[in-house]
């Protein structure tokens, strides 16, 4: 087994924010454009993905997570290797087909 599978992943933050007033919305709006720019990949509305280096790069992106969480909400975050990402199922339409996961950038490759 190629070793990269198990040091490289993904960090995966999934989150429910309050959106029932103007305020709310644009919290949760700010939130989302914060994942993006931190370079997260959009999977679902609540649901985003960063592919890592390493483990320890998680904590980076965990801490300005903490930063930029709006006060009220929930948000919850996990690291997946390389490995486990490759064989999650992607079920799309009707009838289903299975695409195949998000691939790590070529940059990231070449570590």
């Amino acid at each position: 087994m190629d070793g990269i599978q198990y040091k490289m992943g993904w960090l995966l933050v999934a989150f429910d924010l309050p959106v029932g007033t103007k305020e709310q919305r644009k919290r949760a709006t700010d939130f989302r454009k914060f994942l993006l720019e931190d370079g997260f990949q959009m999977l679902q509305l609540s649901v985003y993905a960063r592919p890592l280096v390493s483990y320890a790069r998680m904590e980076t992106h965990i801490r300005r997570i903490k930063a930029g969480v709006p006060e009220e909400g929930s948000v919850r975050a996990m690291f997946i290797t390389q490995a486990q990402w490759e064989k999650s199922f992607i079920i799309h339409g009707s009838p289903a087909k299975k695409l195949p996961a998000e691939q790590l950038p070529r940059q990231l490759e070449l570590w």
